[in-house]
């Protein structure tokens, strides 16, 4: 940095104060302003080495300043701040040119940091995503926990790419709502989304579901039938509980994000694929890799771009906003308007929240529903949240009656609950015991770690027999691991 001039649109003098500290030895002067118009001027007349504007200005916003100021010093950069911390400030600032995006209150240090960078080199001029609606549209994220502000500004960064996306969370904690966004803010928002759940599709359907099949493919193939790739095409392909996705069914996915393009099942002509893929998943990945339940190589083409979706209890200031938009829509669907006192909103921030955000969301509609209060006052709250957890909590946190029927009959209520009034495809007994029998194998074989005559010793299998089934179920061995 060899001096210069920074310009500051914003009435805070600490800013500057700061600023001036920092970079006045490097022979920086920073002159500020507390309104649009005189910003516009000094850049129009060719001042300043770099900006930093402020969203809410007397005279203006600073989101629609940025544009001009882009069009006019393209080399120009800009470092956009706002108390209006939403998703939707942190895509918009990215969209229109912004160098940074820092959300208010941040720290002044973080903010000589991005200065320091920005004077340090040049920079790219950004990509132009697709316009957003309009400003009172309905943002698919509600929060401005610190925790969110990192989530919105790495979604900002992405808008404008193709790059695929593996978001991780608890369940509840809004992993489809991520996906929606980076598709509805992105440049391919005008394309379809297709969302697939991997856990509710058949075993022995799950390719024809992704990539279609030819008629006569297989018994009851009737007619030619478009998979979710070509259903996707030109848009973005959601892949949920990609976790829970069968190992031959990876090998193929594999091949297609390798080499861009798949056949159908059955079908002998290429088909160029063109969609975005964003995965997500609840599971420890890099554990189901050593399991021997995942790809290694298939998780590396998925985890471009990792994002990690905070439990609840982890931004747990967000619970007032989330709780107020969650009355509101309940509201707009005809239920009573409501309002939470302030000492139950302190309540419901200190509860665990095991279920997430999906959790509250069911708590506020049932306040909303079978209360007659107006203001859902402390005592209410404490008497819904104090209600015994059912008998699916209690299992899934290995009390006495956790077993392996409970859990295999949890599975098949969800998957037979998946097809609606309809009936599972016939061959029930024999997919069932297969899907048992792989996860077996397979973890009997990390934990004698690939030791195939100990793991057979163990499953009390013929040697030759447990061979077999590896080939057969297509199970990686992994020796000398566990």
């Amino acid at each position: 940095m060899a001096g210069g001039t920074i310009l500051i649109a914003d009435d805070d003098r600490g800013i500057r104060t700061v600023l001036d500290h920092a970079l006045g030895r490097a022979g920086y002067e920073v002159r500020s302003t507390g309104n649009a118009a005189t910003l516009w001027r000094w850049v129009a007349d060719g001042q300043g080495d770099l900006v930093i504007t402020d969203v809410v200005m007397p005279d203006e916003n600073g989101l629609d300043l940025l544009p001009r100021i882009r069009k006019l010093r393209p080399e120009l950069p800009v470092v956009v701040m706002s108390a209006q911390n939403t998703l939707l400030t942190a895509v918009k600032s990215a969209e229109r040119g912004a160098y940074e995006y820092l959300p208010k209150p941040f720290d002044l240090n973080e903010l000589v940091r991005v200065v320091e960078r920005a004077l340090a080199g040049p920079r790219a001029s950004p990509s132009k995503a697709a316009e957003p609606g309009g400003e009172d549209e309905r943002l698919p994220l509600i929060g401005r926990s610190p925790a969110m502000q990192d989530i919105y500004r790495v979604l900002a960064r992405l808008m404008a790419t193709d790059l695929t996306v593996m978001i991780t969370g608890e369940s509840g904690t809004g992993k489809e709502l991520v996906a929606r966004a980076l598709h509805e803010y992105g440049k391919r928002r005008n394309g379809p989304f297709i969302a697939v759940n991997m856990a509710a599709i058949p075993r022995e359907l799950i390719e024809s579901e992704l990539f279609g099949h030819e008629k006569g493919a297989f018994t009851g193939a009737a007619a030619r039938t478009k998979g979710r790739f070509e259903q996707a095409d030109g848009g973005t392909l959601f892949l949920d509980e990609i976790g829970d996705m069968p190992m031959e069914a990876q090998t193929r996915l594999l091949r297609v994000l390798q080499q861009g393009e798949y056949t159908t099942v059955g079908g002998r002509a290429i088909i160029r694929t063109d969609v975005r893929i964003i995965a997500a998943t609840n599971r420890e990945m890099r554990q189901a890799i050593n399991q021997g339940l995942f790809r290694e190589d298939l998780f590396y083409r998925l985890n471009v771009v990792p994002i990690r979706l905070p439990a609840l209890r982890e931004r747990t200031e967000d619970i007032p906003d989330l709780a107020r938009h969650f009355l509101k829509l309940a509201q707009e669907e005809g239920l009573p308007a409501k309002v939470i006192a302030p000492e139950a909103l302190e309540r419901l921030k200190r509860y665990r929240w095991p279920g997430n955000v999906r959790e509250l969301e069911n708590l506020v509609r049932r306040l909303a529903a079978l209360h007659s209060e107006e203001v859902i006052g402390f005592e209410v709250n404490a008497t819904e949240l104090a209600e015994p957890k059912p008998a699916l909590t209690t299992l899934d946190e290995g009390g006495e009656d956790d077993n392996l029927g409970a859990t295999v009959e949890r599975q098949l209520v969800r998957y037979f609950n998946a097809h609606g009034e309809g009936l599972p495809p016939a061959g029930l007994y024999d997919r069932v015991l297969r899907e048992i029998e792989r996860p077996l194998i397979a973890l009997t074989l990390a934990a004698t770690r690939g030791n195939q005559i100990r793991a057979a010793q163990l499953l009390g299998l013929n040697r030759n027999t447990l061979r077999k089934k590896i080939r057969d179920l297509d199970i990686n061995v992994v020796r000398g691991l566990k």
